[in-house]
């Protein structure tokens, strides 16, 4: 792998190999490879057989038919080489975490004993149950057929979990009608009508010899917590929600930024140390481990891959985070707000263009004004942001989101791109009509001779922007810490293939065919003038924190959708619906029934939230509140019984009884407002919008005001200070 493809590597297991030193081991040769892919298939398949399965898993070529028993019994032996028993069709339903069925390989002979078989045929498809899975009304309880088909184009591996090993192959899920009950699916589709877009994009500017597909690439950054396995064990909001429900906020949270890429504690890099060996085993290509902000609060990042197998190994590394941290004495929290007042996680979603030879289209180059075909990218994904970002705020829509969104650590819900100083530059540039320089970053001295001068970039950085340019990338922070990033990519990828769609359509009307070298950048410039004009109102590189840019956002006509309620509506419009059909990624159907299965997940999450919360109150804060109100009483009874007079105390008391007393008020009043139901689905969410929510938040602020008061001894529940400051 040379140096040029650093960012866009192959799927297979090389990702990790040194790049300045051909001796140097690959990290796979140290830590063992469970993914069947690379040198494990090259050793176990013929010549003929790999390069046929190299196409399909590189080019997204169909599979052979002719190949699939050789592959199925070479992936059989491997697997019972390492103690596999059991194989299953490993596939991502509507849930939005993964699902597996196993099966063993062992089958009669017919003469008493068992053999192991493993066929093509069982390789290529499964059927699991499909009746008990989200739908969206695609399948009834009734109707239980669905079939999972193996996506040859993501590796198969060997999950090990408690002892047992079980070969695992990636397959789409999909409906006894062929509709995509599964996240998958749509995302594969999506990744095509990309690549079809953008290859004409590339044939206009004659750049696409040898290139036989674009490929979407994607880094994501995971950020999780870990608290002590003990206080997770004691806090059932946490087990049952993912998230404390309750809570009062520690005197120090994150304030003096002191946790942020500080010292990792011991244990912590322990358990960091075995999340990375297990998941290079399994050819995931973690690189990145550092503190977050909030402490207790941790991040892994990867290597860029293709989109399809990067959403495969983040499925995979949630799933690792979570098993390994009982075996340090941890619980990992994966939820976007664990703890409320302090930094919730994200995961960053690094999303690229890059042609199978490994050129980065978003890679703007030193002379970025002469780089036409770069800026016909940039200049199409601007436009899809700007009239999609209804749709790029409901990809990243759910309850837990909602907590998240628009805080202090996290970009608004208001969808805006930020491109920096030197692409801010250039559309000035190109509003005018001609682009004749760009800008550079240049060197910055530190004023020490000790200290190198180091390079300065041409454009800051801006965390506070939901869709950020940041070198030769595009950054979508708004995805949330426990969400698959299947569909976020699915719905950006299909907004991008339609502005793809609509750029290679204007430069042909206008061009013509064959138009020389001065014809073409004549009528790229005219394009992308009017681009510019039509959708740079989405460009903003200033504070979205700022409460001014809400009100300048406005002015602007950008949408800015605060809720799950709000967002979701944007996935039911007629335009939407025919976007999605246009580009074959979804049909109608299988969007509306999408867009069911969110709500409802929204409205079953803040119910099942709401019922712990309350269940809590009664069990834990209720009791803790009423003891202390009790010793409270006694004390003050006594102290007049001798005839001194305790004012300040009996003051307190009555306070304690009035805090007491709005408690079961704002109780009862969310027990009211839970237990009332309506007829549609759309309906009960903006009943859980606008009624529930704010009775849970009155309840919560009510009990948040008594654990305050409540003395230590009597408090039952592990507190905000004992989860994020005890390592």
């Amino acid at each position: 792998m040379t140096a040029s493809r650093i960012n866009h590597p192959p799927a297979d297991a090389e990702w990790i190999h040194d790049m300045e030193s051909e001796d140097q081991p690959l990290m796979t040769d140290v830590f063992g490879s469970l993914t069947f892919t690379g040198d494990v298939m090259l050793k176990r398949l013929s010549e003929d057989v790999y390069k046929k399965l190299q196409q399909t898993m590189q080019q997204g070529l169909p599979l052979d038919p002719a190949i699939a028993n050789t592959v199925a019994e070479a992936m059989k032996e491997w697997a019972l080489e390492h103690g596999c028993t059991h194989y299953c069709h490993w596939f991502q339903p509507l849930t939005g975490s993964t699902a597996e069925k196993h099966d063993a390989f062992l089958s009669p002979d017919g003469n008493g004993r068992a053999i192991a078989r493993f066929s093509g045929e069982q390789l290529i498809r499964g059927e699991p149950d499909a009746s008990s899975f989200p739908s969206g009304g695609i399948r009834d309880t009734y109707e239980a057929r669905g079939y999972t088909a193996w996506d040859a184009t993501s590796p198969a591996f060997i999950l090990r979990t408690g002892g047992h090993s079980t070969l695992c192959i990636p397959t789409a899920f999909v409906s006894w009608t062929g509709e995509a009950l599964d996240k998958k699916t749509p995302l594969l589709r999506s990744i095509h009508a990309v690549s079809k877009h953008a290859m004409r994009i590339l044939q206009i500017f004659g750049t696409d010899k040898g290139v036989s597909q674009v490929i979407t690439t994607l880094g994501s950054e995971q950020e999780y917590f870990l608290i002590d396995e003990e206080f997770f064990n004691r806090r059932p909001d946490l087990q049952i929600c993912g998230r404390t429900v309750i809570g009062a906020p520690s005197p120090k949270g994150h304030q003096l930024d002191d946790h942020y890429f500080g010292a990792i504690p011991e244990r912590v890099m322990a358990f960091m140390s075995e999340v990375e060996r297990r998941l290079y085993e399994l050819g995931v290509p973690v690189m990145t481990r550092h503190n977050e902000v909030a402490p207790g609060q941790y991040e892994i990042a990867p290597f860029f891959e293709n989109a399809n197998v990067a959403t495969d190994h983040q499925m995979l590394m949630m799933h690792i985070l979570r098993s390994c941290a009982p075996h340090h004495g941890l619980a990992c929290l994966l939820h976007e707000k664990p703890f409320a007042g302090i930094n919730g996680s994200g995961k960053h979603n690094n999303w690229s263009l890059a042609t199978d030879t490994g050129v980065n289209l978003l890679d703007p180059q030193e002379e970025t004004h002469t780089n036409m075909q770069f800026l016909v990218f940039v200049a199409a994904v601007l436009r899809a942001v700007d009239l999609h970002a209804d749709l790029i705020r409901a990809a990243v829509a759910s309850a837990g989101n909602d907590h998240r969104l628009g805080m202090n650590e996290a970009p608004p819900a208001i969808i805006s791109v930020f491109l920096g100083d030197m692409l801010n530059d250039i559309l000035d540039q190109l509003e005018r009509g001609e682009t004749t320089s760009t800008k550079k970053g240049g060197k910055l001295d530190l004023g020490a001779r000790t200290l190198p001068q180091i390079p300065r970039h041409s454009s800051d950085r801006n965390r506070t922007s939901p869709f950020a340019f940041t070198g030769n990338k595009f950054e979508v922070r708004t995805v949330g810490a426990s969400a698959s990033v299947a569909w976020p990519n699915t719905v950006l990828n299909t907004i991008v293939a339609e502005s793809l769609d609509f750029m290679a359509g204007e430069l042909q009307k206008k061009a013509g065919e064959d138009p020389t070298p001065q014809k073409l950048e004549t009528v790229v410039k005219t394009v992308l003038k009017e681009v510019v004009q039509r959708h740079r109102r989405v460009v903003f590189d200033g504070d979205s924190y700022d409460p001014k840019w809400h009100e300048e956002a406005k002015k602007r006509g950008l949408p800015h959708l605060r809720t799950t309620v709000d967002a979701l509506a944007a996935l039911k419009t007629t335009e939407a619906l025919n976007l999605f059909a246009k580009y074959g990624v979804l049909d109608n159907r299988e969007l509306r029934a999408r867009v069911d299965v969110l709500q409802e997940q929204y409205n079953t999450t803040v119910g099942i939230e709401a019922r712990t919360m309350f269940s809590l109150i009664n069990k834990h804060v209720l009791p803790a509140a009423v003891r202390s109100q009790t010793e409270l009483a006694e004390s003050v009874a006594a102290t007049q019984a001798v005839g001194v007079e305790c004012d300040a105390t009996r003051a307190q008391l009555q306070e304690r009884v009035e805090m007491i007393t709005e408690l079961l008020a704002a109780t009862e009043a969310g027990r009211e407002a839970e237990a009332h139901t309506v007829s549609s689905a759309d309906r009960q969410g903006e009943h859980i919008r606008d009624k529930l929510v704010p009775a849970m938040a009155r309840a919560r602020a009510a009990a948040d005001a008594l654990e305050m008061v409540t003395p230590d001894d009597l408090w039952t529940l592990p507190t905000y200070t004992e989860m994020l400051f005890m390592r």
